[in-house]
C-alpha cells in the first residue's frame, strides 16, 4: 500500500458475485490497520469524471485476517458502485488509514441473547463480530436474522453454517440461530414478511424459539434506513431503549445505506 498519512491504497484480491446486484470483495490490509468487529471504513475510487468518490462500508472479515472484506449492493448508476463493479483483482481502491463506528456488541453492558437483524448488505458487521472469540464467549445465544426480496440475495449462507464448526468456538458452536426472512417468494425455512412486523407479531420469536426480553436481549440493527426505523420503534413500543455508552441499554443500531 502506499498513500499519504490518511488514505493508502489498497489492491483488490477476490471478488464474488452473489447475484445481479450483489458482490463482496477484499483488499489488501495494511499490517497497521485494527478495527473492532462492527466498524467500517471508507472507500473511494475515481469517477468518470475523475472525481474522487467516497463511501462507507462495515468490515465483514474477522478482526485477524490478513485482508479485509466488504460486502456491496450495486446501485444502478450509482457513483460508486458503477465503477466497483468494473474493478477486477489487481486493480486498486483507496481506503481511510482509520476505522470508523461505534455499532459494536461493546455498547451493551450485560446480557444473555445477542440479536442481529440485518437487510441486504447491513448483514456484514455481524459477519465480523461472528468471527470474533468472545462473542462466541459473552453471549449464551446468538441470533443472526437476515432479510432479502428474494432468496438469491441472502449471501453467506453456507459460511454463516460454518462458522459453528471453527476450531477456535466450536464447543460454543450450537449458539448460533441463523433466521432467513424472504419477502417476495416463499422459501423454505425463510419467515415471509419484514422483520418490524415479525417482532409486533412474535412470529420472530416463535421461529427462532426465544423471547425478546429486557433483561436477556441485546439487540442490533442493520438495513435500510426504513427497516431500522421500523425495528426500533417496534422494540421501543415494549420498553426497549437505545444503548449509550453512558447508559447502557438493549439496542444499537446503524444504517446500512
Amino acid at each position: 500500500m502506499d498513500g499519504n498519512d490518511r488514505f493508502a491504497s489498497a489492491r483488490i484480491l477476490w471478488v464474488r458475485r452473489w447475484s445481479p446486484r450483489l458482490l463482496s470483495f477484499r483488499i489488501e490490509r495494511e499490517p497497521g490497520f485494527r478495527f473492532v468487529p462492527g466498524q467500517f471504513a471508507r472507500l473511494g475510487c475515481v469517477s468518470a469524471d475523475g472525481v474522487p468518490v467516497w463511501r462507507a462500508y462495515s468490515m465483514a472479515s474477522a478482526s485477524w485476517d490478513d485482508y479485509l472484506e466488504f460486502y456491496s449492493i450495486l446501485v444502478p448508476g450509482g457513483a460508486f458502485t458503477s465503477q466497483l463493479v468494473a474493478l477486477k483483482v489487481g486493480d486498486s481502491l483507496m481506503i481511510e488509514r482509520k476505522p470508523n463506528g461505534f455499532f459494536t456488541t461493546n455498547r451493551f453492558a450485560d446480557g444473555r441473547d445477542l440479536w442481529m437483524l440485518a437487510t441486504g448488505t447491513g448483514l456484514a458487521p455481524y459477519l465480523a463480530i461472528l468471527q470474533d472469540e468472545t462473542t462466541w464467549q459473552r453471549f449464551e445465544r446468538l441470533i443472526l436474522v437476515h432479510g432479502a426480496r428474494e432468496a438469491v440475495d441472502l449471501a453467506y449462507r453456507d459460511e454463516i453454517a460454518a462458522l459453528r464448526a471453527h476450531p477456535l468456538w466450536a464447543e460454543h458452536g450450537h449458539k448460533l440461530i441463523y433466521q432467513p426472512v424472504v419477502t417476495r417468494e416463499p422459501l423454505a425455512g425463510a419467515l415471509p414478511a419484514r422483520i418490524p412486523e415479525l417482532i409486533r407479531d412474535g412470529r420472530l420469536e416463535a421461529a427462532v424459539g426465544l423471547p425478546l426480553g429486557l433483561d436477556e436481549s441485546r439487540v442490533m440493527i442493520c438495513g435500510s434506513p426504513e427497516m431500522v426505523r421500523d425495528c426500533h420503534k417496534a422494540l421501543m413500543e415494549r420498553g426497549f431503549r437505545l444503548s449509550r455508552l453512558a447508559a447502557p441499554a438493549q439496542i444499537a443500531v446503524e444504517n446500512a445505506w
